[in-house]
């Protein structure tokens, strides 16, 4: 049997996607003396006296841990910790590729209870045990409920960043894309009527998110798998929260009217049917992969006037990969203590910016590398290159993780959980620009 294009890309020259590479020579007696003993002794007893002097002395200021049970990863499901390595992997080299951190795999097992989902106490206990290690703790493809159990004791009880990417990755990429899609359809957050389909990890978070942004809970319809949740049929607490009052049932019911459809569900659940009976000219930003909820040529011939997917062959990509890597980039940088809201709502606000900006004339030839058809169609031209077909940045867009991390960094010291102050934020986001080799 022939080794698909994948496999190979996994197996060979070497296993896998990562390695450790030495950050220091070791090539003489004395680097020797200065790596390992005599000379590590010093750091170590300095370190002893001064705990937070760990950041200045090891990698724990650049590190971040990816940490996984296996139980909910991409659209694979519970698969098992070993079978989520690929993923968590891939995630690492996306650290290191756009934001130069140091990221580690680390996928756990031993923390299921007997119905085989997990178990968040013993999660919480293993993951609070690397704090010692690591500078940030990425959390992902935990399956829910737990994940938000997970997350919220591990904030509350680490002195280190911690965030869940299955949930706030989404939520803040997509409220960028918001925040400019409703500045051309003249439409304001807080008189959306908005209907999210899918009530897991990402979509209850979506829903929190754009509720502290503006979005008003009582114009918000959330539906599951057995249709409109109601505050007679909500089955957890998570839900309860955020359960209508309305009589509704079924997503065609809740669809009526909406001004923004936010899919975080299943593939193809949505007719040409229900876009016809949204508000006019509605947002849809239909994020479940690899099939969207509604194609997105199908969604524009019936009226969507912004389309958003996770797909990288569509416009307006809701990719995490424009938010994780900056956001932790700045957490770290500046020695935050936790990824709160103030800092997620500037990654929000630092993407929309970006795709209102002007591009610069050395930077439109970069992304006409990265993205030919769409710089021949003009996407990234004019004063403001906002349109329907881009509300949000490119990944590869250079501008990302350097905002991103300043605006990250500006709202952790202005909200008082920096330990590290940056003075002057202009400098900081230009040198990121080199360092990143942008």
């Amino acid at each position: 049997m022939k080794e698909s294009k994948s496999l190979r890309y996994h197996s060979v020259p070497t296993p896998g996607k990562l390695a450790v590479v030495a950050s220091k020579p070791c090539e003489t007696q004395e680097d020797l003396a200065l790596a390992y003993t005599p000379g590590v002794a010093e750091p170590c007893l300095v370190i002893e006296e001064t705990p937070s002097k760990v950041f200045d002395y090891t990698f724990k200021g650049n590190a971040v841990a990816v940490v996984s049970d296996g139980t909910a990863v991409l659209g694979l499901g519970n698969i098992g910790a070993e079978a989520a390595m690929p993923v968590m992997e891939g995630k690492c080299v996306l650290f290191k590729r756009f934001a130069d951190i140091d990221a580690i795999p680390l996928c756990l097992r031993n923390v299921y209870g007997a119905d085989g989902k997990t178990d968040a106490d013993k999660l919480i206990e293993l993951v609070m045990a690397l704090e010692p290690s690591f500078g940030g703790i990425n959390l992902e493809d935990i399956g829910a409920p737990a994940c938000f159990k997970v997350e919220q004791e591990l904030k509350k009880q680490m002195g280190i960043p911690v965030f869940h990417d299955d949930q706030h990755g989404t939520a803040i990429i997509s409220l960028a894309a918001l925040l400019n899609a409703v500045k051309l359809t003249g439409k304001k957050l807080s008189d959306l009527q908005m209907v999210v389909n899918g009530a897991g990890a990402a979509g209850i978070a979506c829903t929190k998110f754009y509720i502290s942004a503006g979005v008003r809970p009582e114009n918000i319809v959330v539906c599951d798998s057995k249709g409109v949740i109601r505050k007679d049929n909500a089955r957890t607490s998570e839900k309860m929260e955020l359960a209508t009052d309305r009589k509704l049932d079924t997503l065609a019911d809740a669809m009526r009217g909406a001004d923004l459809f936010l899919g975080c569900s299943t593939g193809n659940c949505v007719s040409v049917e229900m876009i016809r009976s949204m508000n006019k000219a509605p947002i849809v930003f239909a994020m479940a992969n690899p099939v969207p909820e509604i194609m997105p040529d199908l969604a524009i011939q019936a009226g969507a006037k912004v389309v958003g997917t996770g797909r990288t062959d569509f416009a307006n990509q809701i990719n995490n990969v424009l938010g994780f890597p900056g956001i932790f980039r700045g957490a770290l940088d500046s020695r935050a203590r936790d990824i709160n809201e103030e800092m997620k709502l500037a990654a929000s606000l630092a993407l929309a910016e970006i795709a209102c900006e002007e591009v610069p004339a050395d930077l439109q030839k970069t992304l006409q590398v990265a993205y030919p058809a769409d710089a021949a169609a003009g996407m990234f031209s004019g004063k403001s290159p906002l349109s329907c077909n881009y509300v949000i940045p490119k990944p590869f867009d250079p501008r990302v993780v350097p905002r991103v991390a300043r605006k990250v960094a500006e709202a952790a010291m202005k909200s008082g959980i920096a330990a590290q102050k940056i003075v002057d934020l202009d400098k900081y986001e230009l040198e990121l620009q080199k360092r990143l080799g942008f």
